[in-house]
């Protein structure tokens, strides 16, 4: 029976001065940028703080590389979000455009779906932004991915569980 591993401050300090040089010059040469690479290894060890480890670590720099990877994915996703976010907002006249406040609120709640979405099977989040975005009816999904209606309800109410749940995770 394996015991459950929580690494303790002790363990992750040990890492960080072992590895942390070696993790932002790793992650310079992926982002090309020293400022995003310092911030991208902070928030791994940050995420390795949090993180539930079933053993001790046998290969740090793997598993930190491996973290830093899923971090450096989610803010490309992150910034292709915001930008084509921008790019509506431009689109609209002055008086309908919203405050910062509010801009950063969206933001904030199109990450969150965006991150909500990926968790989802691919078929199913595509069938939601066919419905949602490009205003297809079942059927049309359907034909689309061609399966049964039945599959695309299925799909739809499993993506609109998850939507359901991140809008009233924070109430």
């Amino acid at each position: 029976m394996q015991v459950n591993h929580t690494l303790q401050p002790a363990e992750v300090d040990l890492l960080y001065r072992t590895h942390h040089a070696w993790l932002r010059g790793w992650l310079w040469a992926r982002v090309g940028c020293r400022d995003n690479a310092a911030d991208l290894a902070q928030d791994t060890f940050v995420r390795l703080l949090r993180a539930r480890q079933a053993a001790p670590l046998k290969q740090p720099r793997a598993y930190l590389s491996s973290i830093a990877r899923g971090l450096m994915i989610d803010q490309l996703r992150r910034r292709a979000l915001e930008r084509a976010y921008l790019e509506s907002l431009a689109h609209l006249p002055e008086h309908e455009v919203p405050s910062e406040e509010a801009r950063l609120v969206i933001l904030d709640t199109l990450e969150r779906l965006d991150q909500a979405l990926h968790r989802l099977k691919p078929r199913a989040r595509q069938a939601f932004l066919l419905a949602q975005l490009d205003g297809l009816s079942i059927a049309q999904v359907a034909e689309r991915l061609s399966v049964s209606r039945a599959t695309v309800e299925r799909d739809l109410a499993r993506a609109l569980s998850v939507c359901y749940r991140l809008r009233y995770a924070d109430a």
